[in-house]
């Protein structure tokens, strides 16, 4: 059984930092894409980041020189970097994984349970 558990949201001022991370298990993920997704509320979900197997990586524009995106193969995991955050930037953040293109949301086909990031102003 595939999981994605996803790990340190929280709440931070403007301009602060925060770093996600999302444990994989159930499979090894060294071969598949995985990303970083949000979802605000009233809104629909939107990737924020995502790294193929072979380390190709997409940002959306919003976060482009602030969020970082990695992945630790042998630990299963994947990682956000969040620096220089906004209040724009709250929402629920979802880790994904195994699509078949990596930078597109509706191919990933296992989902974690999100995490909150509230950004206060």
């Amino acid at each position: 059984q595939v999981q994605l558990v996803e790990s340190g949201g929280g709440l931070v001022q403007a301009g602060g930092s925060l770093r996600l991370s999302c444990a994989a298990s159930g499979r090894t993920f060294s071969n598949y894409a995985m990303g970083w997704f949000r979802q605000a509320p009233g809104k629909e979900r939107e990737i924020v980041a995502a790294i193929s197997w072979m380390g190709n990586i997409y940002y959306a524009d919003s976060v482009k020189g602030r969020f970082t995106i990695s992945r630790d193969n042998a630990k299963n995991t994947v990682s956000l970097q969040m620096n220089s955050l906004k209040p724009e930037d709250t929402a629920v953040y979802y880790c994904g994984a195994d699509a078949t293109r990596y930078w597109h949301i509706k191919d990933y086909k296992y989902w974690g349970q999100g995490t909150q990031v509230t950004v206060s102003s």
